[in-house]
C-alpha cells in the first residue's frame, strides 16, 4: 500500500470521527490482528459488523431502548414519570454518534457504521490490481448493505441526516461538515444501492482465497453469498411498505415484483423450513460474551411486563408466547414469597407511584429468556416480519395468498421466541414448544384469526407484527407504529409542558445543532412533533 493510499485512509478516518466533533485515538482498533501497519478491508469489515447497536448489549437497552423506543411502542415496562416521554440528550447523541464514528463498547457502543464504511469504500476504490479489486468487492458490497440498514434506521429516527457527504473529504483534500439530506432521497439511494447489492450477491463468483476470508471475516452470516441476497431483498421489502403510504404506486409495483418473485428475489422467509438460527439474520454474540440485561431493564423498573402486550394483544387469545415472554412473579411480605396466580401487565393508568407500590403484583419479562440470558443475539431481521409485509401487501393490493402469510408469520414468531428462551440452559431449563394444538387453537381465536373486514385484516396483521418484534426491535417497530397507527396504544398524560405525549421524531443532537453549519436548513424541521417523510396516515 503507498503511503498516499495510506494518507487518504487517515484523512477519512478523521472526518468521520470530526462529523461529530468528537476526536478519538483510533488507529489501534484498524490494523491487522497480527499487528502490522496494513490497514485491512477484512477487518474494518468484520469491526463494522460488531455493533453494540445491534446485538442486545446493557448499553443500547439500557440508554436507548428503556428511555426511549421501548416507551413510545409500549413494547417494555416503564413507570410513568413526567420525564418519561422527554428524549435524554446525551443518550440519544450517543446513539447518533455510533452511528457516524467508532467507538469502544466502554463509551456505550462500537459501530461506526459510517466511519467503518467510508474506510471500506476508500481502500477498495484504491485497489488498482483487478484481481485483489474482485476480491475486495464483497466485503464492500456487504459493508454497503450494513450501512444501508443501519442509515435507514437513523432516517426512521430523525428524518433528514448526513448521508452521501458523511465522512467524505472535499477536493482539495481538506475536512468538510456534511449536509442533510431529505430522508425521502436517503432511502432513494439505499432502496437502489440494496437492489443492486442483491444483484450483485446473486451471481458472485469467490476464488476459494477470496470465500475463505470473507467467510472468517463475516460474523454475522457466515460468508453465505445466498443469505447476503436475501438480508438486501428483505431490507428493501421493509423500507418499501414504510413508503407504502407516501408513494404507494412504486411500493405496490416493487413490493409485488419481490413477493411474486421468489426464484429470482429469495428473502428471508423461511419458506422452505425454518429454523431461526439458521433462517433469521441474526448477530450471535462472541463466545467469550458473558453479560446479561437484568441490570439494563431492572436499574429504572423496565421488567415489568407492559400493559397493552400482555392484558389486550396476548393474554385474551391465550397466546403460546406468553410463559417464555413473562414470568409471573410475585411480592415478598414479612419472610414468605406470594407468587402471582396469573400474567398480569402492570397497567399503564396508574401514576408512577402506584405502579412503583405494586410491582411484585405484576409479571415480569422472562429471566430465563431476556433478564438472565447472555446468548440473546442481536435481531436484523427475521422471516416473520418478512411473511407480515408479505400478508400485508397481498392484502392491500392482491396477488398473493394473506391469509397463509399471515398464519405462517404467527406460527413462525412462537418458534422464534421458543428459540430464544432454549439459548439458556443455565437459568432454567428451556419450556418445551407448544403443541400444534395449542398453535392452530390460537390462530383460530376470534382476536387472532384472519378474518374481518380488509381494514381488521390489516390491523390483525400490524398487531401481530408489533408482538412479534418486541423491546428487542422496539426501533422498527416504533417506525411501524407511526405509519400504520397500529396497535391502538394508550398513554399516561405527563404533566411535563411540552412532554405530554411521546414524540414523532427525536429532535438533533448537540454535534449538529452546535457544530454543523448545515444545521440551518433543518433547524425548522427539528421539532420532537415533526413526521418523518413515511409518516401520513
Amino acid at each position: 500500500m503507498t503511503k498516499t493510499v495510506q494518507h487518504i485512509i487517515l484523512l477519512v478516518l478523521l472526518v468521520a470521527v470530526t462529523i461529530t466533533g468528537c476526536r478519538k485515538k483510533l488507529a489501534d482498533l484498524y490494523y491487522d490482528a497480527d499487528k502490522t501497519v496494513q490497514p485491512s478491508i477484512e477487518k474494518f469489515f468484520t469491526q463494522m459488523l460488531d455493533n453494540d447497536r445491534v446485538h442486545p448489549s446493557y448499553w443500547n437497552v439500557r440508554t436507548f431502548i428503556a428511555l426511549h423506543t421501548g416507551v413510545y411502542t409500549q413494547l417494555i415496562g416503564y413507570l410513568n414519570y413526567t420525564t418519561s416521554y422527554q428524549q435524554n440528550a446525551g443518550y440519544t447523541q450517543d446513539r447518533w454518534n455510533d452511528f457516524y464514528r467508532p467507538g469502544t463498547a466502554g463509551d456505550g457502543g462500537n459501530g461506526g457504521i459510517m466511519a467503518h464504511y467510508r474506510l471500506i469504500e476508500s481502500l477498495y476504490n484504491s485497489i488498482e490490481d483487478d484481481q485483489q479489486k474482485a476480491n475486495a468487492a464483497v466485503f464492500e458490497m456487504a459493508a454497503r448493505v450494513v450501512m444501508y440498514d443501519q442509515a435507514s434506521q437513523l432516517v426512521d429516527c430523525w428524518g433528514d441526516i448526513p448521508f452521501s457527504e458523511a465522512g467524505r473529504v472535499n477536493t482539495s483534500g481538506g475536512s468538510m461538515l456534511p449536509g442533510f439530506e431529505a430522508a425521502s432521497n436517503v432511502y432513494n439511494t439505499i432502496l437502489d444501492g440494496l437492489k443492486n447489492a442483491a444483484l450483485y450477491f446473486s451471481g458472485a463468483t469467490l476464488s476459494p482465497a477470496a470465500h475463505a476470508a470473507f467467510t472468517k471475516q463475516d460474523i454475522l452470516l457466515n460468508g453465505q453469498l445466498g443469505k447476503w441476497q436475501r438480508y438486501a431483498n428483505s431490507l428493501r421489502l421493509r423500507l418499501l411498505m414504510r413508503l407504502s403510504y407516501v408513494d404507494e404506486t412504486r411500493a405496490k409495483t416493487e413490493v409485488l415484483t419481490i413477493i411474486n418473485n421468489p426464484d429470482q428475489f429469495p428473502l428471508v422467509d423461511g419458506a422452505s423450513n425454518y429454523m431461526p438460527a439458521t433462517t433469521d439474520v441474526l448477530q450471535q454474540p462472541l463466545a467469550n460474551y458473558v453479560e446479561d440485561l437484568h441490570n439494563a431493564l431492572s436499574e429504572v423498573f423496565n421488567y415489568s411486563a407492559p400493559d397493552h402486550l400482555l392484558n389486550k394483544a396476548m393474554k385474551p387469545a391465550n397466546d403460546p408466547r406468553i410463559p417464555v415472554m413473562f414470568d409471573k412473579y410475585g411480592r415478598t411480605e414479612g419472610d414468605q414469597f406470594i407468587p402471582n396466580a396469573d400474567y398480569n401487565g402492570l397497567p399503564v393508568s396508574f401514576n408512577a407511584e402506584q405502579q412503583q407500590v405494586n410491582l411484585g403484583r405484576y409479571a415480569i419479562l422472562d429471566s430465563a429468556t431476556f433478564l438472565y440470558n447472555s446468548k440473546l443475539p442481536g435481531i436484523v431481521i427475521t422471516a416473520p416480519e418478512v411473511n407480515f409485509l408479505k400478508a400485508e401487501a397481498w392484502e392491500r393490493w392482491g396477488g398473493g395468498d394473506a391469509k397463509s402469510a399471515y398464519e405462517t408469520a404467527i406460527r413462525q414468531s412462537i418458534a422464534f421466541y421458543y428459540y430464544l428462551n432454549s439459548l439458556n440452559t443455565i437459568t432454567r431449563m428451556p419450556l418445551a414448544q407448544p403443541s400444534a394444538a395449542a398453535i392452530d387453537n390460537f390462530i383460530q381465536d376470534d382476536q387472532v384469526s384472519y378474518t374481518g373486514t380488509a381494514n381488521e385484516l390489516l390491523a390483525k396483521i400490524w398487531l401481530q407484527k408489533w408482538v412479534h418484534f418486541g423491546f428487542l426491535q422496539s426501533v422498527q417497530a416504533w417506525a411501524e407504529y407511526r405509519r400504520t397507527k397500529h396497535p391502538l396504544l394508550q398513554f399516561y398524560p405527563s404533566t411535563l409542558p411540552g412532554y405530554e405525549w411521546p414524540p414523532s421524531r427525536l429532535v438533533y443532537p448537540s454535534s449538529e445543532t452546535s457544530y454543523n453549519t448545515n444545521y440551518i436548513t433543518v433547524k425548522d424541521k427539528d421539532v420532537r412533533t415533526g413526521r418523518i417523510f413515511w409518516d401520513v396516515k
